[in-house]
């Protein structure tokens, strides 16, 4: 018995020692990506929210994606070998920039030393930050350079976004997230996702309903723009959020919008995009077809789809840290 509860004290301490262990090793490696980025923007001029954008972009998508590696560094950036080296180059791991340009490949030396490496940060950087320069200095010729690398609407929707986020907060630790509803409201939830809708058609629901009252202010989840806002005949008022994580936030059967919430708007987490209601269900403006409730939603973008997935984890996860929080 006394073993035990030895090896239960030993574990004791060492969790809290891991878990901070991290958190400085994360707060380390965005420190050093921040450090980056502005190396490269004062090369290339490209803004080193620009760069804080893609990286973040193609950070979530190898979370997202088995057949994509994990990074080695600290840029999560990924270029194929054939895009790096050249699609005729015999050499797929080809060093040399010389015989990467002959071959056509994209594949840049950025720190000077020489050689362009794949899995070296700065000539990661430099190699995007070059292919981006040539289109011009301007967001929209940025834009135009980045769907010329991505051929991807939604990579291109996802950078601009989070490249916002990251200029508007000047920092890259944005974890944080709150509850959709005041916490002090009356409300009440349980997990629906998955359940039979018939309105419109046979579907399922994708998504949790909190029940409130109306007028109740409805929170921005985790930092992220508008990308969507206005009228859906299932939703009827809604708007969608995308975070840097790739996540869409959908909210819908609003009451109203928040004064000055618009598309292209960045919100942080906790404030209020608009109200519950009970709108949707028909025509433009059609309200009280069902009790006012929020339904919220999350999507996931993997670079390739986007499909829904269960949020109610995610919101118990948010309510108990809000709620820590409001105690400390």
């Amino acid at each position: 018995m006394r073993k035990y509860s030895f090896l239960i004290l030993i574990l004791f301490f060492l969790i809290p020692i891991n878990v901070r262990a991290a958190d400085i090793d994360e707060d380390k490696l965005r420190s050093e990506r921040k450090m980056l980025f502005h190396k490269m923007e004062a090369v290339t001029q490209v803004p080193w929210y620009i760069y804080a954008g893609i990286d973040q972009y193609e950070r979530s998508i190898r979370r997202s994606q088995k057949d994509i590696p994990r990074e080695k560094g600290a840029i999560a950036i990924y270029i194929t070998p054939e895009k790096w080296s050249g699609g005729m180059n015999p050499n797929k791991e080809d060093h040399d920039p010389i015989s990467i340009s002959f071959f056509n490949g994209i594949g840049l030396d950025g720190n000077g030393d020489g050689k362009a490496e794949r899995t070296n940060d700065e000539d990661l950087l430099y190699t995007i930050g070059s292919f981006i320069q040539q289109y011009g200095s301007s967001l929209e010729d940025i834009q135009i350079g980045l769907w010329d690398y991505y051929h991807r609407d939604q990579a291109v929707r996802t950078i601009t976004s989070n490249s916002a986020v990251y200029h508007t907060f000047k920092t890259l630790k944005l974890d944080k997230h709150a509850f959709p509803v005041p916490l002090h409201a009356n409300y009440s939830y349980r997990s629906t996702w998955g359940d039979r809708r018939g309105w419109g058609g046979l579907r399922i629901h994708e998504g949790t309903d909190i029940f409130a009252s109306y007028g109740i202010g409805v929170k921005a989840t985790s930092y992220g723009t508008v990308e969507t806002k206005g009228w859906n005949e299932y939703g009827g008022w809604r708007i969608g959020i995308r975070d840097i994580d790739g996540n869409y936030h959908y909210y819908a059967h609003l009451n109203g919008f928040e004064k000055g919430i618009e598309k292209g708007h960045v919100v942080q987490p906790g404030e209020i995009i608009g109200y519950v209601g009970s709108s949707g269900y028909g025509p433009k403006g059609t309200a009280g077809k069902f009790p006012p409730h929020l339904h919220y939603g999350i999507y996931k973008d993997n670079g390739r789809t986007e499909w829904s997935y269960d949020p109610y984890p995610s919101l118990r996860l948010w309510e108990r840290q809000e709620r820590i929080r409001n105690k400390k």
